[in-house]
């Protein structure tokens, strides 16, 4: 049975002129497995629904008094793959010659350690690398590189798994 969902309200932090992105990725972070997110907004927050799939939730929005919106964003079984423009059949790619667990180091670290071992690896070869959050601002940079990718959150979304595949096509 999972936990009851965990409710946030951003619409006083709205009213006080902060941003919510914050506040809402700290409260996923803080979701116990199966957990589900019901949040509170002056506004349909369309932009975040995207983000939230990305991280393996489902959403159901609904109006409510005084304009204001409740959506519900619930834990999918499996978070979806993520894959570069131009990884091709990420499922065919060579078992990782490299693993780095991450986990425990803050950004821009876990960054920095990912372009440097793939910077190592051969055209072809693949790096596998846990991480504490997704890195988004890794994939353009990768991109940028010449390097495929493919990753998601792992079944607790405590943790994003990504694969690089160094060279691009190699």
């Amino acid at each position: 049975m999972n936990p009851a969902p965990r409710d946030l309200d951003v619409r006083p932090l709205l009213r006080s002129g902060g941003g919510p992105f914050q506040a809402i990725m700290e409260a996923v972070s803080g979701l116990a497995p199966g957990q589900a997110l019901r949040l509170f907004a002056p506004f349909r927050p369309q932009p975040l629904f995207k983000v939230m799939e990305s991280r393996g939730f489902g959403h159901a929005a609904k109006e409510i008094e005084g304009g204001d919106w409740e959506v519900l964003f619930t834990p999918q079984e499996t978070a979806p793959v993520e894959v570069s423009a131009d990884a091709q059949d990420p499922e065919a790619w060579p078992d990782p010659s490299e693993h780095l667990d991450l986990t425990e180091l803050d950004p821009p670290e876990p960054m920095v350690r990912i372009l440097a071992a793939v910077e190592r690896l051969q055209p072809g070869e693949v790096l596998f690398a846990v991480l504490s959050r997704e890195p988004v601002f890794l994939f353009p940079e990768l991109a940028r590189r010449g390097h495929q990718w493919a990753g998601n959150f792992d079944e607790s979304r405590t943790t994003f798994r990504i694969f690089v595949r160094s060279g691009g096509k190699g």
